[in-house]
Order: C-alpha cells, then sequence, then structure tokens
C-alpha cells in the first residue's frame, strides 16, 4: 500500500502554491479529488501558452495523481453540492485569493461544523491576517517580499530572481508538513484543525541561514554572486566549450577536499603548502586561485571536470540545463524524471516523486483532464444517480 492510502483530498488549488501541495500528498497515495468550476476549470489549466482546446503543460505537471471533479461554487447549488462532499473528505486544501472561500460560504468555522474531523489548510500569500494580508502574490512577490531577491544576483547588480519557485512550490511543501502534522494530531484526538501557510513565510523560513552574517555585523546581508563569504576556492568555474551553461561548481570545505582539488589539476605541489593550506590562508590569495582551477577546467568539458573531481572527493557538480536535467540517466533511474503518457498531450517527460519510502512505491499517474470523475465521486460519495447528474450538467451545476 501507499504511505497516505485510505486518506482523501478536497482540492480547491489553483495555479501552483496549492496544486504542488496536494500533487506531492497525490504522489504518496492520498486520493485527490480538484474541485474545477465546469467548462474550463482551474486557470491553470489554460496558462503559459496553451493552444485551444488543450491543457497547459503547467497543469499537466503540477496535477498528477489527482481526479477533476466539477462544481460550479457561484452557484448556490454548486456549493451546496461541494458542502455535501465535506463529511465525506479527510483535509480540504485552498489557495483563493484572500476573502474568497468566506464569501463563498466555505470558510473553517462553517466547514468545521458539518466536519468536526476536516483538516482545513489554507495557503496564502502574506496569510489571512497582518498589515499586509490583502495584498495579491505570485511566486516572485513573495521571494521579494521574504528576502530572497536581496540576496540573489553581484554585488553589482539589482536583486535577480533565483529561479526556483521557492515562493510557490516551496509553500506547497511546507503545507504538506503541517497537514500531516495535522493528521497525526488528529490520530491522537480525533479533532481536524485549520493550517495556515503565507508564501512570505515559507520563503523567509528558506532564507534561515542565508541570514546568518545579519547576527554578526548587524548590516543587511548583501549579494555575493556565486562566491561564498571568507570560502575558497568556492565558486562557478567556466568550461570548454563556453557556451551559457558551460560551468562546473566547485564547493570546498576541508583540507583533504583542497589536497584532492589540486592533485586533480595538476598542481600536487601545492599540497601543505603553508599559504593554502587552510581557509584564512585560502583566501587571501582568492583570485589567484580562481584562475588556476579555471586555467584547468576551461580546457575541459564541464560533464569531464565534473565526473573527475567528484570521483577524487571533491564536491561539484556541472550546471545541468533545464535539457540536462530532462535527460540525466541518474534522475531516470532514481524516478525523479518519468514519462507520463497523457490521453490528449500523449507521451510527455515531467519531474516525479521527490520522496522515496521504502514502503510506498510511487506511480506517477498523469493530470486528469477536466471533470474525469465528476460521474464517479458523485455517484460513489453521495449517491446521485445518472438522471440527477445529467440534470445538475444541463444547468451548469456540475
Amino acid at each position: 500500500m501507499q504511505a497516505l492510502e485510505g486518506l482523501r483530498i478536497l482540492d480547491l488549488t489553483q495555479f501552483e502554491a496549492g496544486t504542488s501541495c496536494t500533487e506531492l500528498l497525490g504522489f504518496l497515495g492520498a486520493e485527490v479529488i480538484k474541485v474545477e468550476p465546469p467548462r474550463h476549470g482551474e486557470p491553470g489549466r489554460t496558462s503559459f501558452g496553451v493552444k485551444a482546446g488543450k491543457d497547459s503543460f503547467y497543469f499537466l505537471v503540477l496535477n498528477a495523481n489527482k481526479r477533476s471533479v466539477t462544481v460550479n461554487l457561484r452557484s448556490p447549488e454548486g456549493v451546496a453540492l461541494f458542502k455535501r462532499l465535506v463529511p465525506q473528505c479527510d483535509i480540504l486544501v485552498e489557495n483563493f485569493a484572500f476573502g474568497v472561500m468566506e464569501r463563498l460560504g466555505l470558510d473553517y468555522e462553517t466547514l468545521r461544523a458539518l466536519h468536526p474531523g476536516l483538516i482545513y489548510a489554507t495557503i496564502k500569500g502574506f496569510g489571512t491576517y497582518g498589515p499586509y494580508a490583502e495584498y495579491k502574490c505570485f511566486d516572485t512577490v513573495a521571494q521579494a517580499a521574504g528576502g530572497a531577491l536581496s540576496v540573489t544576483g553581484f554585488p553589482d547588480s539589482p536583486p535577480c530572481s533565483p529561479g526556483p519557485t521557492l515562493g510557490d512550490t516551496g509553500t506547497g511543501v511546507h503545507a504538506a508538513v503541517g497537514i500531516l502534522a495535522a493528521v497525526v494530531q488528529r490520530q491522537q484526538t480525533g479533532r481536524g484543525q485549520k493550517i495556515e501557510v503565507a508564501m512570505q513565510d515559507a520563503v523567509v523560513n528558506f532564507m534561515r541561514v542565508r541570514m546568518l552574517s545579519q547576527y554578526v555585523t548587524g548590516k543587511a546581508v548583501g549579494r555575493m554572486g556565486n562566491t561564498v563569504a571568507q570560502m575558497v576556492p568556492i565558486d562557478l568555474y567556466p568550461c570548454a566549450p563556453g557556451g551559457p551553461n558551460d560551468y562546473v561548481y566547485i564547493f570546498l570545505t576541508t583540507r583533504a577536499m583542497w589536497e584532492a582539488l589540486v592533485r586533480c589539476i595538476g598542481r600536487a605541489d601545492l599540497v601543505g603548502d603553508p599559504r593554502y593550506t587552510d581557509v584564512p590562508q585560502r583566501n587571501q590569495h582568492r583570485t589567484a586561485i580562481f584562475e588556476m582551477v579555471a586555467g584547468w577546467t576551461r580546457e575541459r568539458d564541464k560533464w569531464t571536470v565534473m565526473h573527475t573531481l567528484a570521483a577524487a572527493g571533491v564536491p561539484c557538480s556541472a550546471v545541468f540545463d533545464t535539457n540536462d536535467v530532462m535527460r540525466d540517466a541518474h534522475l531516470r533511474q532514481r524516478g525523479m524524471i518519468v514519462d507520463v503518457e497523457h490521453p490528449q498531450a500523449g507521451t510527455f517527460t515531467m519531474p516525479g516523486c521527490p520522496l522515496q519510502l521504502s514502503d510506498s512505491p510511487v506511480e506517477v499517474r498523469p493530470a486528469p483532464l477536466l471533470g474525469d470523475a465528476t460521474d464517479d465521486v458523485l455517484e460513489r460519495l453521495l449517491s446521485i444517480d445518472a438522471a440527477t447528474r445529467a440534470d445538475l450538467r444541463a444547468r451548469g451545476i456540475i
């Protein structure tokens, strides 16, 4: 069996911060019922240049292992139908804009009265209280508000977006942890609870270590490019043939790693040299060390550099571009990159589940077509017959 088999989730998420949370729980075996508006579904289905009549790849990579049910929450009858589903489920997850659930009459207090054991997770840009609570938010907005942009980039350049969606998927992972904690607590108390995760809060959590120098200096942490303060030779080194991603990142912390590096690059004569033995000494020769190492890396491609140094015990990696990631044999062997067969999109490649549990194998299933499980869920959970479903569909309720 899978770890979360038997848990049923009502998924009212859209875009990424919420969908990444419920997808992860779906990977681990929860039954995820994604509730969407009829006709067009959640906005992510049509984001980022989707072709007419097809779901976007943005939607497909964030909604694997889910089933779709269409319910019109803009209608009183649709809201009533949704409320009938709530007692049949363990968890509800939503990331609508501030105040939407309250306006729909689907706030926590209302739904808890229907289902005291309900675990209700709400994801917001800035939370549901505080001076910023009503501000709208997307990933890089949260990264700006959480401090991540301020420390990303080079000292003489403007702040830069880090690239990975720490504000969105990072928040989704935080929410999944909170939900699982509430599940464990409910096993002891029988009571559900509300979980709140703000995107700004999640980014601040990711910044925990990056902010350390502020405790020492009392000053805001600056941008350092690819280096680490007082640590040499931690940096990004150019490789042949000199393309935009032909680089290797090297990260040394110990004397043994330094000695392994200099042996690899043909400078064994530096082993034991007091000018380079420890970090404080090497820091005094930062530029000279960079040029020495870069002179060796520039003559080799990034894969040769990576495998040569890593085999010698030097922590490093080639800079993988997105094509490299999708084609990487190591990631494929581990099931982190998988091929999925979608009824509409055909075969496409996507990231799989980043968690591996020895007794809970993960099967990555394609994202659902809009409303593909409506009939099954309404019949199985609410005993709504075919004639009634046909009437609800004709009137735009489902």
